[in-house]
């Protein structure tokens, strides 16, 4: 599962990353605590172009008679893309990078839940494989909204949770996952993150969805003596 993660880069940074070619995020500011139904900056491929666009966090079905579906379906399991009427379409038409360079899961101890930030070595920015669609109410409103892919935890965050967001860390798979449209070898991509990770316990200042600071990524003293065996 992925219920919260960071993107702390600028918005030019981003742009240079992701080799945007056209920019339709304005004001981006560096974000510590993204929490599902925010808008998020997406990179998506239309028309032999990446576009750089708000989408809201909770995939919302373009035939869906209530928006706040959405909340519900913030993550897409990796199994199910194929199948399910919510995700088959958007896998095969639309899919999405969600740029970010953490995440957070909550370790659970006794009766207390701890925070832990995964991050990737030097804090590498990558993306989440993301499916997106667009909903649009009988009133006119338009929706653009998305989900994170996820698939079974690796070993590094299998002692924290069961389930972990698609990392797509290198170039290469970002390209393919956005431009191939090969669905079997698409869903090569879609495997527990292989590469080194590291993790380290943060602030519950995490827990509310109104708290959005730099501190948050700072490593705290409390929860170091946590184990995870």
């Amino acid at each position: 599962m992925c219920g919260r993660f960071t993107i702390t880069i600028s918005l030019s940074d981003l742009v240079e990353i992701f080799g945007v070619d056209i920019l339709k995020v304005d004001e981006h500011q560096p974000r510590y605590n993204v929490a599902p139904s925010q808008l998020i900056p997406v990179v998506t491929f239309e028309k032999g172009k990446r576009m750089a666009q708000w989408m809201k966090w909770g995939l919302i079905p373009s035939w869906a008679k209530d928006p706040g579906v959405g909340n519900k379906m913030i993550n897409a399991r990796a199994e199910t893309l194929s199948e399910k009427l919510a995700y088959k379409s958007s896998f095969q038409q639309r899919r999405c990078l969600i740029p970010a360079d953490s995440f957070f899961e909550w370790k659970k101890e006794g009766n207390k839940k701890q925070p832990l930030r995964f991050v990737l070595p030097n804090e590498k920015v990558f993306a989440f494989a993301g499916i997106w669609d667009r909903w649009i109410s009988p009133q006119g409103i338009d929706i653009v909204s998305c989900s994170i892919i996820t698939t079974e935890a690796n070993e590094d965050v299998k002692a924290v949770h069961h389930r972990m967001p698609v990392i797509l860390a290198e170039k290469e798979a970002q390209q393919l996952w956005l431009e191939l449209d090969n669905l079997d070898k698409l869903k090569e991509l879609l495997v527990p993150y292989k590469g080194e990770m590291i993790s380290y316990p943060v602030s519950n200042l995490l827990n509310s969805t109104q708290y959005d600071s730099p501190n948050l990524i700072d490593r705290v003293p409390v929860a170091e003596q946590i184990s995870f065996f």
